[in-house]
């Protein structure tokens, strides 16, 4: 069943969760292969990865990219332009009005909308109403609160009520964007495409959903309001993911360290 399956037109997606995976902080430090298990959320737009497949890749050959309509430099090279000085709430905002504003503002979306502070009423509500369109925001809030505040869902996730991390333990859910791709430009709208990699899950010992990796595509509808971008709606599809590399992983006292030390960054294509 693909990830972006739409119900009625609407925008609306089915998100993934994940069957829980074996404990790799225990003795047999070793990273199984799990299968993915999909449940519908009924009534939320395409909201990101709620929760990552565990996938730990094969020595699979992988395919090549096509030779033709090879991207221009210019489009895959960092434009130099500087990031965004304002910020409402902990969301950049300030956007140029133009494609790099917009690749800007759908990479530093992709974060928001996919970050731990979804899973938390107040934040949540913060993320929406800045990220969306007001009438968007307005009338999709009641379903992402009930979505996030489900019991059920929480729990498959590893996750106690409010959202919050079992004792010892530390939610992990970060994006970060590989790159951006405009793929319609208007004036006051956009379609911007982003790729980027996912960490998701509980760092701690005896966690049973510890942080896995995926890589996702968002595709964000933008519009031009009152001075800055905001999405209309977007859809998620999987990939493309490169081939996992036999690294060892880490123990949970370093991931959950490394996400705390690790400061998140402000992205300006």
């Amino acid at each position: 069943m693909s990830s972006e399956d739409q119900y009625g037109g609407t925008g609306q997606t089915r998100t993934r969760l994940p069957d829980s995976p074996a404990d790799p902080y225990g003795p047999t430090r070793r990273a199984p292969r799990t299968p993915r298990s999909l449940i519908t959320v009924v009534g939320v737009v395409g909201l990101l990865i709620a929760a990552i497949a565990f996938a730990n890749q094969g020595p699979d050959t992988p395919t090549p990219p096509p030779t033709d309509n090879a991207p221009s430099t210019a489009s895959t090279s960092a434009t130099g332009t500087s990031p965004v000085t304002g910020k409402n709430g902990t969301i950049p905002k300030g956007f140029a009005h133009d494609e790099q504003g917009a690749q800007s503002a759908a990479a530093n979306y992709a974060v928001a909308l996919s970050s731990d502070g979804m899973f938390d009423a107040a934040r949540r509500r913060a993320i929406v109403q800045s990220v969306y369109l007001p009438d968007v925001a307005a009338s999709r809030q009641s379903d992402l609160d009930k979505v996030y505040a489900d019991p059920e869902f929480l729990a498959r996730i590893g996750l106690e009520a409010g959202g919050k991390a079992p004792k010892g333990m530390t939610f992990i859910s970060r994006v970060n964007p590989v790159g951006t791709k405009v793929e319609k430009f208007g004036g006051d709208t956009a379609t911007v495409s982003v790729w980027y990699s996912a960490l998701f899950g509980l760092a701690g010992e005896g966690s049973k959903n510890p942080v896995s990796e995926s890589w996702y595509t968002n595709t964000f509808e933008l519009r031009w309001l009152n001075g800055d971008w905001r999405v209309a709606d977007f859809t998620q599809k999987d990939g493309p993911a490169p081939v996992g590399r036999d690294q060892a992983a880490a123990s949970a006292e370093e991931m959950a360290a490394a996400v705390s030390q690790f400061g998140g960054l402000t992205y300006a294509r």
